[in-house]
């Protein structure tokens, strides 16, 4: 199993390496390491991998090649929502606007929140790091599965604890699911369900808004040792995320 697990390591890292500046094929390279990651994480943690790539694709979406999929370097700066080329730019935002004292923002493929659970993380790179990220999302997922009793209503949780913001995020989040459903089956997961729509729900871009009673309001136990972190404050810029961008995205899509 550690064979395996370290195998899945030198893969993922050739999978970064892929995603470096002026590699061709990067914008694919850069949305299969979310998609990677969710896999890893899943196998790690038990979480089903539809679960996470719904995640991840409600949180970072976008459309690449005609197809709508995961952004590694995506940023919520504060409920403004930026996807970048390349992780040493999102870095540099986040670095420059850390700098300037913001605190609230979102990074990575799972939108980690770095005033809320950046303590979790040695440093800010670690949680723009995709299988990191991933794994923690992936157990805080885990644990409000096991509060709230199904995949769905956890879903909204992880977006925010108002019921009108979780419940709008949550029926995204399962029409995503329901095209990944087969790769549950793949994996040996059991509360996969038959069918599958092929079209994307009908919010053309996710982007964070500040909204009450997110999921990034309250800090979770770290209970995973990969997170675990030297004593001191809180995390180093070394790079980085309130509610969801989920919201804005809704209100725009209203007003198209």
């Amino acid at each position: 199993m550690v064979t395996i697990w370290r195998l899945g390591l030198l893969i993922f890292g050739c999978l970064l390496a892929l995603g470096a500046p002026g590699h061709a094929g990067r914008m694919t390279d850069n949305a299969a390491l979310c998609e990677s990651a969710a896999e890893m994480a899943s196998a790690r943690t038990g979480v089903p991998v539809s679960v996470l790539k719904a995640i991840s694709l409600n949180e970072t979406g976008r459309k690449l090649n005609g197809q709508f999929r995961p952004w590694a370097w995506t940023v919520n700066m504060e409920g403004k929502g930026v996807w970048f080329e390349t992780r040493d730019e999102a870095r540099a935002y986040v670095a420059k606007e850390y700098q300037r004292g913001a605190r609230s923002f979102d990074v990575g493929c799972f939108q980690i929140n770095f005033k809320w659970h950046g303590e979790a993380f040695a440093s800010i790179d670690a949680m723009f790091d995709p299988l990191e990220n991933g794994i923690y999302a992936a157990t805080f997922l885990k644990e409000l599965y096991q509060e709230k009793g199904s995949w769905k209503a956890a879903a909204g949780a992880y977006h925010s604890r108002t019921p009108k913001y979780a419940d709008r995020y949550a029926a995204r989040f399962e029409r995503f699911r329901e095209n990944l459903m087969g790769e549950d089956v793949a994996g040996g997961h059991v509360d996969a369900l038959p069918g599958a729509r092929g079209e994307v729900p009908d919010i053309p871009d996710i982007v964070a808004a500040n909204a009450p009673g997110s999921r990034r309001d309250r800090a979770r136990v770290n209970t995973f040792p990969l997170f675990i972190r030297k004593e001191g404050g809180e995390a180093r810029m070394g790079g980085a995320s309130g509610a969801s961008l989920f919201a804005v995205a809704f209100e725009k899509s209203k007003a198209q």
